[in-house]
């Protein structure tokens, strides 16, 4: 399930960036060309801080336009319907810190979708890394740059 150019996206991320995309090529773009417009309109632009601003404007929408196509390109749709026995892409998982008993939740999702102040880590994270593949009740070894943890896993949704 590694493949080098997968984005692994929910069904959510995927229409998320769809949005982004429509509205970056249908909305924006063509705002930031009347703003190059109405700036050539006003004559020499080798001096014109309007029309520079509206150029580099055009670059960013571009470039986002080019990584959004590349993202969606690749997508690989995570699915994460029902109960699941292994901690998988998708998943929600309930892990329990095996020194101070603290519980805390994480859906394990691509590099795209990652929000760790909602509890999206990458599955390529040391704790997402970690997970992949265990069981309930299975405890797991993680090291992260302040050192080592163990966690139990108490429940994978």
């Amino acid at each position: 399930m590694d493949e080098p150019n997968s984005n692994y996206l929910t069904a959510e991320g995927i229409q998320k960036l769809s949005e982004e995309l429509d509205y970056l090529i249908n909305v924006r773009r063509p705002e930031v060309a009347r703003q190059i417009a109405d700036a050539k309109a006003d004559g020499d632009v080798s001096e014109n801080a309007g029309y520079d601003e509206a150029k580099n404007t055009q670059a960013f929408v571009e470039g986002r336009i080019l990584t959004l196509r590349n993202i969606l390109g690749n997508a690989v749709v995570i699915n994460s319907n029902g109960h699941k026995d292994l901690v998988d892409v998708g998943c929600k998982v309930t892990i329990r810190d095996a020194e101070y008993g603290d519980e805390e939740v994480y859906t394990i999702v691509g590099s795209t979708e990652v929000d760790p102040g909602a509890g999206r880590i990458s599955l390529k994270s040391p704790i997402g890394r970690a997970l992949m593949g265990h069981r309930v009740g299975e405890s797991v070894e993680v090291q992260t740059p302040g050192g080592g943890a163990q966690f139990e896993i108490v429940k994978i949704e």
